[in-house]
């Protein structure tokens, strides 16, 4: 894994993940009650042996390279090395990132300083567990130039994703981005052969859609984006490649979601609540890596917690929380029931002195955290927010978007953004 470089997409300005994404970039958004969507990836590079990373970013960094440089640190006998890369200016272009193969393209000549045999490129908006040294080792058993990851993905899903179809031998015949036509997809069913070699079982309801994770040749990868003009990996590259260059799929067995949109970032979180979640956050040998924080243990006095996770640092007096996540140094004041609510927590505690004054609560809003005597189902709490007493919120299943200052609807749920302050007596 020394000859590997990995590259993080951190994606663009994170409108499916609206009101989380407006005040911070994709990777940076909390989940699971202490981790940030970037550990995810992160971890897996750390965990497989890949010490290159390198992080593409555009769009409100400034929170994600405060938790990488906190967080990551390798000691200087490691060779290893993670770097946050920025659409800057240079003498031959001033523009921004345009899409996924742009942004790498744009940062090459820091991403090939380092000598590599193969460049990993990966997406910081999943939530999966991936050993990416057999990932790397199938590619090079392949003699692959460009191995593909593939999951196995419902037909009525297909659009959301890029769609391949594979020969016999697993090797990719044809890749079609986001297929709005289903009947494209008839010839895109896996060969049975694709299945068995594998240890899998055919289903006539999945097609192969890509993960969005790639192994390419480094020389490969340079010869795609450096004589041509394309943007984006799934749309141009991948297709472009095909009967040039032997592109492989490599099938992943393991669990594997994206979390890009609001919908899939509420239900990846409180599925994790469940008693037998299809992802544990606890693996063996395996950890999750996040940043250490000086922060007390959670306190919970005269409440009652059921199947919920709790972040480090939260304070919850006489509450009933059922199916929730609640956030590093979350606050639920007495009285209080939460249902399936993911409470992101806060950045600092009330009267920090440390804080600068324009943190702090003026008026009469309420202070950080939930109030007392709140009725709170199927809502996405963002950090710093400051619910009342006596307020209700509850899901909005069908109804239509509708943002304002202080919440927002997408996907049917009711999003309190980032600082946002709830009056006492709230009903929304």
């Amino acid at each position: 894994m020394k000859q590997v470089v990995s590259i993080i997409l951190g994606g663009g300005r994170g409108t499916r993940l609206m009101p989380l994404t407006r005040e911070r970039a994709k990777p940076s958004v909390a989940f699971a009650g202490q981790y940030r969507l970037i550990d995810i990836p992160m971890s897996n590079c750390i965990n497989s042996g890949i010490k290159r990373i390198f992080i593409l970013t555009q769009f409100l960094s400034a929170s994600l390279h405060r938790h990488i440089k906190q967080t990551y640190q390798f000691d200087r006998f490691s060779n290893g090395v993670v770097d946050i890369l920025s659409a800057e200016q240079t003498i031959s272009g001033d523009v921004w990132f345009q899409g996924t193969a742009d942004a790498v393209r744009a940062t090459l000549n820091h991403t090939t300083y380092y000598d590599s045999s193969q460049t990993l490129i990966l997406s910081g908006d999943h939530l999966y567990r991936m050993d990416y040294s057999e990932f790397v080792q199938f590619h090079r058993e392949k003699h692959a130039d460009i191995t593909l990851g593939v999951y196995p993905v419902l037909r009525s899903e297909a659009h959301h994703f890029g769609i391949l179809r594979t020969g016999p031998d697993g090797d990719v015949q044809e890749f079609l981005e986001k297929p709005k036509d289903p009947t494209q997809l008839d010839r895109f069913e896996p060969p049975r052969e694709f299945y068995e070699a594998r240890g899998l079982d055919p289903h006539p309801d999945h097609v192969l859609g890509s993960m969005g994770v790639y192994v390419f040749e480094t020389r490969v990868l340079e010869d795609l984006l450096c004589n041509t003009t394309y943007k984006d990996f799934g749309k141009e590259v991948i297709p472009s490649a095909l009967g040039r260059y032997r592109v492989a799929a490599y099938p992943f067995t393991g669990y594997w979601r994206d979390i890009g949109t609001i919908r899939s970032f509420y239900e990846a979180n409180i599925e994790l609540t469940r008693h037998n979640p299809a992802f544990h956050l606890y693996a063996p040998r395996w950890p999750i890596h996040t940043m250490v924080r000086p922060l007390t243990p959670s306190r919970i006095i005269g409440s009652q917690i059921n199947d919920s996770l709790l972040g480090q640092g939260t304070f919850i007096t006489g509450a009933t929380i059922t199916n929730s996540v609640v956030g590093t140094r979350g606050i639920v004041g007495k009285g209080s029931k939460l249902s399936n609510v993911v409470l992101l927590g806060a950045d600092f505690y009330e009267g920090e002195e440390v804080l600068n004054p324009r943190y702090h609560p003026t008026g009469n809003q309420p202070n950080l955290g939930i109030g007392q005597n709140c009725q709170i189902e199927g809502a996405i709490i963002d950090k710093n927010a400051r619910i009342g007493n006596n307020v209700v919120i509850r899901a909005k299943d069908g109804a239509a978007d509708f943002e304002s200052p202080t919440y927002w609807i997408r996907d049917g749920l009711t999003i309190i953004p980032k600082g946002a302050a709830v009056p006492d007596g709230t009903v929304i």
